[in-house]
Order: structure tokens, then C-alpha cells, then sequence
């Protein structure tokens, strides 16, 4: 099947080819509008490779301008492998998914998956046979799971995403937090209802992780979806929200969440017939921006795919963003959500940054805090078995997307890899570690640990939607595209752990 590449909805490729004609600024104004319909998950552009259950080859992705990483390749681009040598694989702790609808095939999309890259199974997973003390993937369905069907077509629904899409997005979120940490045991957490830019949805999801953390389930939180802070009707509706998070720092849990897919944009629910609008100024997600909550952001991963040992710059196949910047590691991605928050003020673990960082006000959360791989330019390869009704809403090209390898980004993607890596932080712990954002900054502000444990990415930019909104550069030290940086797994975890003490 040929590679078809779409951004969030089944209709914005068709949108915008036939938006060509419009001048730069109403084009970037249409887009904005068509991308805000299906704000959520943070999946920002997927990529079918094949239908079959055999992953693809890197000359099929390369030959449409991607590289495409199996986990053993991440892996060796943020120095995994020496914790696992030592046995540290994120065993004895649990890391809950939080995604509206799930996916109907989830254990047999994860067996499928670890089959093909000859990763650990875990018990839960179709055709394992479950033994003594195996780590287990279990999902709880909170408030029921509605059987998966399409909308009739008289529905005149206000942009809920079709269940397809969060599909999508629960098989990638499972799949690269278990490729991250394969000793951990995986909670998946369902929501019947999607969320909409703040207008429906998050109750339920923030009840849902109350309910997690009360009943001491998980030690770690993913959380792949966010909305702009200022499409919220008021800051008190967004901080009604937050209950969840402060239950969390107070038992221990680590919450994370994705810094968004908008650069340094956002959009208004209204009108909501046509998807919201482009907000006017610079703005940041939530949950990211939330001070208890560690933000992630997003870059290009532009390391060697074939590579499964060392960190090895790869200048010279695609994508076009690796190839125009020889020697960079990683860039930051265009489309990296950060920036500032317009609620919560600068928290105390931002008052020292390493040199050269962007400085961030007193009046103002830095968004995000740190990042990973999240262009689907340099994204991971992961398998999905869609629905076979609802899936209207995901299109590769003009036809339905189908079963098979998808290459696919997103800060979606930098998220549930971050919740793998905290899983094995726990373990070195010995337990959670509850909000990790204060050791974070603590290990950045020693100029030796900085260069030692953090990859600091100082090429790129947020500026998806200039010039009607203004982005952000990446810099030396903390950035509002990449935060500290991304990691270097065998010498911050066990340094993370550290400073939290």
C-alpha cells in the first residue's frame, strides 16, 4: 500500500491542497481551523507503510522522505542500553495510559508488535501464556467502553474524534512506553467520551486518573492530549481540573503529559462548525503547563535508524530537516508545542537554568521541560489493527486507512517514551517518584551533570504558524521547544533519582 501522510484528520490533506490557491496568511488561518477539529489525541501526522504484519524496510520510508526507528534503534539514540545490562527495565512498577475510546485490538496489536522486535511479552497480551512474577497490560474502562461504531450520517457532532484515531493512538502509546520499559507493567486507562478544546472530555479524564491514584494503580501517568490554556472559558475552569495532579504529587505518582502539536500556537472552541480559530498571540497547553506536570516536547531524531548501539549522527538520509542541518544530532520540531503560560507563574525549579538558556519570566511556566523524538520524519514504527467500523475518520490519501505499520509523530510519541524511561527511575528507586520536574532542574544546573546527562538541542523552531503567530527558537541550555533537552538515559536516571532525594 502506498505511504499517505495526514495531519490529525481524515480531511485535512484534501483541505489544503484545496486551500493552495489561497495567499500565505488565510492559508495558515485555514489550517489551523481544519487541524482544530480533532485537536486530540496529540498525534500530529501518521504515515501508513504497509499492510502487512511485517514491519516495513528503511528503503520504504526512505523512499518518501522519512526515516523510521524501531525501538531498538531509540534505544540506542538516548543510551538505554546500559540500564538494561544492569537489569533495570522499569520491573516492579506500573505505568497508566490515559486515551479516550482505547482500541478494541490492543492485545493483539501488541503481540503483533513485540513478535516483530523481539520484545518481552507481556501477560495480557493475545496467544502469552502468563507465568509467575511477567508483567502484565491490563486496561480499565472508566465509565464503560461503547462498542466501536461509526457515526450515522445524519450525526452533526461538534469535532469528536472518530474512535479510529484514538486507536491510533492507544496502540502508540502502549507500544512505545512498553519498547521504553519492558519490565513495567502497563495500565491502559479508557474514557468513553473525546475530548474537544476544553469543551467535553476532561472531567472524565481527570476523574479517571483521580480514580487511579486513589486506588494507588500506576506510579506513572502518560497523558497524550492537551488543549490550548486560553480555549479554556476561564482559568478557573481549567483549575477545577488540576485535582488529579494534586492528588498525584501527594502519593508519589509522576504525571507527564505531551506539550501539543501546534508550535507555539493554539485555538478557540468557537466556531465550533469550523473547527475554532487561531489564536491571535503565542500560548501553551495543558496539562503540560501545569507546574505538577512534566511537559514533554518534541525534535527530529536524526540518528542512525539501523543503528542498535552508540548515538550515531546520520546527515545524510531523509528527512530534508536532518539532511539541511549535517551534524545535528537532533533539531527542534516545527511543530513542537512551548512557550509561556498564561496561568501559572514561573514555579521555583525554573529560577535556575543552565547557560545560555532562553529566559524565562517570573510571571510564567516554561513550556515544556524536557523532550524526545517527535516528528513523524524521524518517528517510531508502530502496528495498529483499526476498527472494522469507525474508522471514517482516518484517511490515507482518499481511502481508509487499514490494518498494518505506521510511521507516526507527535509530541504523542515523546510523551509515553519519557513515562518508560521514569518507569525505570522508579525502579532504581524503589518506588515513585512523584513530580520529578524540581530534580530535573536541580541535575541541569550543574554544568558537569547538564553536559553529561541532557542532549541539549540548539538548532530549530516552533514557528509552525508564523507569521500570524510568532514561534521560538531553540537555544543553548532551556529552550521553549525543547526544554532542557533530551536524555541521556544511563547517566540522568540514576542522577534523577539522586536529586530527588
Amino acid at each position: 500500500m502506498p505511504i499517505s501522510s495526514v495531519r490529525r484528520s481524515a480531511g485535512l490533506l484534501l483541505a489544503v491542497l484545496a486551500l493552495a490557491a489561497l495567499s500565505a496568511v488565510a492559508l495558515t488561518r485555514a489550517r489551523a481551523q481544519v487541524r482544530a477539529v480533532l485537536m486530540q489525541p496529540s498525534v500530529s501526522e501518521y504515515a501508513q507503510v504497509t499492510a502487512s504484519e511485517t514491519p516495513p524496510t528503511e528503503a520504504q520510508c526512505e523512499s518518501v522522505g522519512r526515516r523510521c526507528f524501531t525501538p531498538q534503534a531509540i534505544r540506542a539514540a538516548y543510551n538505554v542500553g546500559p540500564l538494561y545490562a544492569q537489569h533495570l527495565d522499569g520491573s516492579g512498577i506500573t505505568i497508566a495510559i490515559v486515551d479516550s475510546y482505547g482500541n478494541d485490538n490492543m492485545a493483539h496489536d501488541l503481540h503483533v508488535y513485540d513478535q516483530a522486535f523481539g520484545l518481552s511479552p507481556l501477560c495480557g497480551e493475545q496467544d502469552v501464556t502468563c507465568t509467575a512474577g511477567m508483567p502484565w497490560f491490563r486496561t480499565v474502562s472508566f465509565q464503560g467502553s461503547p462498542a466501536t461504531k461509526a457515526p450515522p450520517p445524519t450525526a452533526k457532532s461538534p469535532g469528536q474524534e472518530a474512535k479510529s484515531a484514538w486507536a491510533l493512538e492507544t496502540s502508540l502509546d502502549v507500544e512505545t512506553a512498553h519498547a521504553m520499559a519492558p519490565g513495567a507493567n502497563i495500565l491502559l486507562v479508557t474514557t468513553p467520551t473525546a475530548e474537544t478544546l476544553g469543551v467535553q472530555g476532561l472531567p472524565t479524564m481527570m476523574n479517571a486518573e483521580q480514580y487511579v491514584v486513589d486506588h494507588h494503580m500506576a506510579d506513572v501517568i502518560s497523558q497524550s492530549f492537551g488543549t490550548a490554556e486560553d480555549a479554556f472559558g476561564s482559568s478557573q475552569s481549567l483549575l477545577t481540573l488540576r485535582h488529579a495532579y494534586i492528588s498525584a504529587a501527594q502519593s508519589g505518582v509522576t504525571v507527564l503529559a505531551s506539550s501539543g502539536d501546534f508550535g507555539s500556537a493554539g485555538t478557540s472552541k468557537q466556531p465550533v462548525g469550523q473547527g475554532g480559530a487561531l489564536l491571535p498571540n503565542p500560548t501553551v497547553g495543558w496539562p503540560a503547563s501545569d507546574p505538577l506536570v512534566t511537559g514533554i516536547g518534541g525534535t527530529y531524531l536524526c540518528t542512525d535508524p539501523t543503528a542498535t548501539s552508540g548515538r550515531i549522527v546520520d546527515s545524510a538520509d531523509p528527512p530534508v530537516n536532518c539532511q539541511n542541518n549535517p551534524g545535528q544530532a537532533e533539531i527542534g520540531w516545527i511543530d513542537a508545542g512551548g512557550g509561556y503560560s498564561h496561568i501559572f507563574s514561573r514555579p521555583s525549579y525554573q529560577d535556575t537554568l543552565p547557560a545560555g538558556s532562553t529566559p524565562i519570566p517570573p510571571s510564567a511556566r516554561g513550556v515544556p521541560d524536557v523532550a524526545l523524538q517527535a516528528s513523524a520524519r524521524t518517528g517510531p514504527l508502530m502496528y495498529v489493527s483499526l476498527p472494522p467500523d469507525g474508522d471514517s475518520g482516518l484517511l490515507c490519501g482518499s481511502a481508509p486507512c487499514s490494518t498494518g505499520w505506521y510511521d507516526i509523530g507527535g509530541t504523542s510519541v515523546s510523551c509515553p517514551e519519557w513515562s518508560g524511561l521514569i518507569a525505570i527511575a522508579d525502579q532504581i528507586n524503589g518506588g515513585g517518584l512523584g513530580p520529578i520536574n524540581q530534580a530535573l532542574y536541580t541535575v541541569a544546573a550543574n554544568p558537569a551533570s547538564y553536559a553529561s546527562d541532557y542532549y541539549d538541542v540548539t538548532v530549530g523552531n516552533n514557528a509552525a504558524f508564523a507569521p500570524d503567530v510568532p514561534g521560538y527558537s531553540n537555544s543553548p541550555g532551556w529552550d521553549p521547544v525543547t526544554g532542557l533537552g533530551t536524555p541521556n538515559a544511563a547517566n540522568l536516571l540514576p542522577d534523577l533519582v539522586a536529586a530527588a532525594h
